[in-house]
């Protein structure tokens, strides 16, 4: 018998029918000999229509009652999915994910799992009742509700497998798989049937959709094997796992692009110990991630500094860099939130020099201005206009052959 946790995202659960879809692939699941647990996202778009909710009442709501709202999306999508199961005569359970025993930190809307108790799993599982958790959520040890912010609820099934040693995490979404880029974007794209950790942490990390970035770190650390699946057809999907020297053929795996990128700069600092850290402490307090940072060579004892957010966070990172400006003598701030971040990844770039320079010489092939540029042993991103990232994309793939099995 086999211990499978399985995670729908919230297009799988989004309405009577789809639900009831779910529903039957669990007790196909379970009757096949397996104990199964089910991690479950809101519904369809719940998650934003409550946010915008929240926004009509509040401009900038309190972070403690956001959560205590968001959490309710996937309390919906659990309670309606184990009343499916219960209807096709299966014991089942649905829980909460302060009644399962997520400990999380205390940073509402942005929560990280530092704990999964599996005691209670244990025993409803012993009692052979397939258990439904609800995703994205969890609780501080002073018993408040947090949410995972976006994606949350892939790495709330990681975080449940890896704690529960289970054999496999299936991740089922509207994708049947990991793809050399967004079809969406690039018809030509084409799902990988194995994909490393470390690639899909950068793809993840780097706009590709398909698995939250934390989830990809949790599966990594906890040897926990992933399965990338869709909840609509039974198509084989993409397993994401350590990868051998020998399996890693391709120079570029995949072409990832972002647009919840914005670019912020503070010019004219003075070039002294302390100003980096002044400036990126700051952004930390804040709970602000920092992806993207570019410092400019010094001209008269002062450079600048740029650096790159999520959209999300623009506003008060620019509230932050300007405070900070006025502590410390620069300039000015500015920013720019009509950019966009392409990258490419693969393991094979370790050891092969030159791919840089062939995704450079495509972009300037395509009239493409480069902004900043940020690389890894496995990845190299560009920071470009945002109206130029369809073509980029489509331009890259093509060049790395990705369109070839």
């Amino acid at each position: 018998m086999a211990l499978i946790v399985q995670k729908y995202g919230g297009t799988s659960v989004n309405g009577p029918e789809r639900v009831k879809n779910v529903a039957r692939r669990v007790v196909n699941t379970r009757r096949a000999g397996n104990e199964v647990v089910v991690i479950v996202s809101a519904p369809g778009d719940m998650t934003d229509d409550l946010i915008a909710m929240a926004h009509e009442i509040s401009p900038n709501p309190p972070a403690r009652e956001m959560d205590m709202l968001l959490a309710t999306g996937e309390q919906t999508s659990i309670a309606l999915l184990a009343m499916a199961i219960h209807e096709l005569g299966e014991p089942v359970i649905s829980l909460t994910g302060p009644q399962v025993g997520i400990l999380t930190d205390n940073v509402h809307t942005k929560a990280r799992i530092l704990e999964v108790s599996c005691d209670r799993l244990h025993r409803e599982l012993a009692e052979g009742k397939i258990v439904i958790v609800a995703g994205f959520q969890g609780m501080t040890c002073d018993n408040e509700i947090t949410t995972l912010g976006r994606g949350g609820s892939d790495t709330t099934a990681v975080a449940v497998a890896a704690a529960l040693k289970a054999d496999v995490c299936q991740i089922y979404t509207d994708v049947d798989g990991v793809y050399t880029a967004d079809p969406r974007v690039v018809p030509a794209a084409r799902k990988l049937p194995v994909i490393s950790y470390d690639e899909m942490l950068e793809l993840a990390s780097l706009g590709a959709q398909v698995l939250q970035p934390r989830s990809v770190e949790f599966g990594k650390l906890n040897h926990v094997v992933l399965e990338v699946r869709s909840s609509f057809n039974d198509n084989e999907g993409t397993l994401v796992k350590e990868v051998t020297e020998m399996e890693k053929k391709m120079v570029v795996s995949g072409v990832a692009g972002d647009r919840n990128v914005a670019r912020i700069a503070l010019h004219d600092v003075p070039d002294r110990p302390g100003i980096a850290k002044a400036l990126f402490v700051a952004l930390a307090r804040e709970s602000i991630n920092v992806d993207m940072i570019v410092q400019s060579a010094m001209r008269d004892g002062i450079n600048d500094i740029a650096f790159t957010v999520g959209r999300d966070d623009l506003r008060k990172a620019v509230e932050v860099t300007e405070r900070v400006r006025a502590e410390i003598g620069a300039s000015k701030v500015t920013y720019n939130d009509k950019v966009a971040k392409v990258s490419i990844v693969g393991a094979g770039m370790i050891t092969n020099p030159g791919v840089a320079a062939e995704m450079f010489a495509c972009l300037a092939e395509e009239g493409i201005n480069i902004h900043m540029i940020s690389t890894s042993e496995i990845k190299v991103s560009c920071i470009i206009d945002e109206e130029y990232l369809t073509r980029a994309m489509q331009s890259l793939h093509s060049r790395f052959g990705l369109e070839k099995e």
